[in-house]
């Protein structure tokens, strides 16, 4: 999880300084009626002031391939309405503080009212990361999530999901102050598809294992986000109105994240 972070840390730094470097030459530049601008995005026939910049306050398709919104939190399951786990989920007990939400997008597509409203479809991936507690071991191909108890200890624990997602995005942001800060309010739903499931343990006696299998997550997952930042960094909260799992006894178990967000755009 560490190195995940990092390197994703490290791509978000290369790509904010590459998309500053690649703004500033565009101010001298006319622009042409298609620009294509990797890790900014694309402006389609843009209208442009006398200066061959786009004008901001007219309406224009925006978007392209990018590496924003990267989010890095924490994690929280929610059962039937209660943080505390029922009996039939007791073995979901997890460590709070190392139950971790990760997540960044590579890709949009919208349009851009004005200067200060925008409404985008983006894509990427996010991956949720369970360290539980118990010495347990999920099963792979049962009708509902299984598990079996282990006679070792681990020493880590992790049982975790990735995911597709897709969210649709409502754009608010202020105008420029006199330092050039703006503040943003991105709220909208979101959708996501079940790539794998992935059990992660680390013991004296077996050393380090891997195990993947869907682990009766939900196949097809929605809820929705909301952030609030500004220069590029916001805080968020995401909330998940479909069950976690397509297994009967764990029905009613959602979840919700919440942290930072970095490369806010």
């Amino acid at each position: 999880m560490k190195s995940l972070i990092l390197t994703a840390v490290l791509v978000s730094g290369l790509t904010f300084l590459a998309g500053s470097s690649a703004s500033a030459q565009q101010d001298s530049v006319k622009r042409k009626k298609f620009d294509i601008n990797y890790g900014l995005g694309i402006n389609i026939g843009g209208k442009k002031d006398s200066t061959g910049k786009i004008d901001q306050s007219k309406g224009r398709f925006v978007g392209g391939i990018t590496f924003t919104r990267l989010d890095i939190g924490f994690s929280k399951l929610i059962d039937n309405g209660s943080f505390s786990l029922s009996p039939a989920n007791q073995f979901l007990d997890y460590k709070a503080w190392k139950t971790s939400h990760l997540s960044f997008d590579v890709l949009q597509m919208g349009y851009r009212f004005n200067s200060n409203f925008k409404i985008y479809v983006a894509g990427g991936f996010d991956w949720t990361l369970i360290r539980l507690k118990d010495n347990i071991t999920m099963q792979k191909n049962t009708a509902d999530l299984t598990y079996i108890n282990e006679p070792i200890i681990f020493s880590k624990n992790r049982f975790s999901s990735s995911y597709l997602h897709i969210p649709l995005n409502f754009e608010l942001r202020t105008k420029e102050n006199h330092k050039g800060r703006r503040w943003y309010l991105i709220a909208g739903p979101e959708v996501g598809f079940l790539l794998n499931g992935k059990v992660k343990q680390i013991s004296d006696e077996r050393g380090k294992e891997k195990f993947k299998d869907d682990y009766n997550f939900a196949p097809f997952r929605y809820g929705g986000t909301v952030r609030v930042g500004t220069n590029g960094l916001a805080l968020f909260a995401k909330y998940y109105a479909s069950d976690m799992f397509d297994s009967t006894p764990q029905k009613g178990l959602k979840n919700m994240a919440f942290g930072l967000t970095f490369g806010l755009n």
